[in-house]
């Protein structure tokens, strides 16, 4: 039977490692701004040998569920549906528990890249450079093939990571061309940069900053700022951080699994500042 209106409603993001993750403060915040008194949402320490067991012990009570790595792709195979936008980049960051009981995957990462872009101005580009070819990086060409009119070159370590990007764009529909890391200071001379590499990664990359930067997508927000994305302030170029990013899933996530929208943009934001700057 599906919960009432008055019912507790619960969700949670389960990952490994987890304890980092800034979701409950948005979530939380979203919640309180919306009036949501009888909503949860907590963090699980979950890997992909533990999720169909999670699965299976969750009740009527629960709404949905934020997932972050290693579970993205873990999850598909336990569900009912995936969206078209989860099923081109083959990973799912939220799953809805609708009233008849179906377990509906979404993935948020990808509207919410094009939402902080489009927040700080970048409706189109000709051109942009993604810097790294993992998880993210792929969700990056989703979102450039809506922003980008022409080609992207992606920085890789090696053939084989060259080879998977390159496979991204036929599937996405993006022009990309592959480049060496050790070439990597080229592409910050692009239009739109996105860098999608671990903490630490991009350091290096410093003094190739240009004396006038386009616009730099860092998605990474802890600790912020990273020395590339302060370095491109201080030129004078603009910055989308992963603070943007994140809020702006969480957003699209917060109004899937309650129902209520505008989601409260401002107020997660702000949450979210407010516990980073607490670290």
């Amino acid at each position: 039977m599906p919960p009432r209106a008055t019912d507790a409603r619960r969700a949670a993001v389960l990952g490994s490692p987890i304890a980092h993750s800034l979701s409950p403060v948005l979530h939380r915040a979203a919640y309180v701004e919306l009036g949501l008194s009888n909503w949860s949402y907590d963090r699980f320490e979950i890997d992909e040998a533990g999720l169909p067991a999670f699965f299976e012990g969750l009740g009527p009570e629960w709404a949905g569920l934020s997932l972050t790595m290693p579970l993205k792709r873990a999850v598909i195979p336990l569900l009912d549906e995936i969206s078209d936008t989860a099923a081109s980049v083959e990973a799912v960051n939220t799953v809805v528990f609708t009233a008849d009981g179906r377990r509906v995957g979404d993935n948020t990462d990808v509207p919410g890249m094009v939402a902080a872009l489009r927040e700080h101005g970048i409706e189109q580009v000709g051109s942009a450079a993604v810097l790294g070819a993992g998880a993210t990086a792929s969700s990056a060409l989703a979102a450039l093939a809506r922003v980008c009119t022409g080609e992207v070159v992606a920085y890789v370590r090696s053939e084989a990571r060259a080879a998977e990007m390159r496979q991204w764009g036929e599937r996405l529909d993006v022009e990309v061309r592959t480049a060496d890391w050790a070439d990597a200071g080229q592409a910050l001379k692009a239009p739109l940069v996105i860098a999608t590499t671990p903490a630490g990664t991009t350091d290096a990359l410093v003094d190739a900053v240009p004396g006038r930067p386009a616009t730099l997508f860092d998605v990474l927000y802890d600790p912020w700022p990273t020395p590339l994305a302060a370095r491109w302030s201080m030129a004078g170029g603009a910055v989308v951080s992963g603070l943007d990013l994140l809020v702006h899933q969480a957003v699209l996530q917060v109004e899937q699994m309650t129902g209520h929208a505008p989601a409260p943009l401002h107020a997660m934001r702000e949450a979210g500042e407010k516990a980073l700057t607490a670290r």
